[in-house]
């Protein structure tokens, strides 16, 4: 059966969620406008700079400060390259960190479609709701109706 679009673009999330560099969380961002695809995102260290699967996490207060997020590398792309985020949708493979969740607002993102509950926070959802972002959890092993 085709896949409607939440589930190819969630799948392709998650191909480029395979590139992170960072393992304690594989995490691949796909921006979307009108069904094409501006840019993607996954964890890694900024370009240039050692990553953690070759030397190791860089641990503060519990996180890893080498690697950048999926949603973050996904936007500094679309900014290096001139492409607008305006009125798009973000697929992301875990739901989007506080952080994340304010660059994605400020970025114009007006959807996230996220398939893990990864650290959700009431603050992040009510940043969200504020900024009348649409968010949608999906499995994308499952497979809904045709789209057109």
């Amino acid at each position: 059966m085709r896949p409607d679009w939440d589930t190819y673009f969630m799948k392709i999330a998650h191909d480029v969620a395979a590139r992170s560099t960072c393992d304690r969380a594989d995490v691949g961002t796909v921006l979307v406008r009108e069904k094409r695809i501006l840019t993607s995102g996954f964890n890694g260290s900024p370009a240039g700079l050692p990553h953690c699967d070759e030397v190791g996490h860089l641990m503060v207060e519990g996180h890893c400060v080498r690697t950048i997020h999926a949603e973050a590398n996904a936007i500094i792309q679309a900014a290096l390259h001139g492409v607008s985020t305006k009125g798009a949708t973000c697929y992301v493979t875990h739901f989007p960190c506080i952080s994340c969740a304010k660059m994605l607002i400020n970025a114009g993102i007006i959807r996230i479609v996220y398939e893990n509950d990864y650290r959700v926070d009431e603050n992040t959802l009510e940043f969200l709701r504020l900024a009348k972002v649409d968010l949608l959890r999906v499995d994308h092993q499952e497979q809904s109706q045709p789209e057109g």
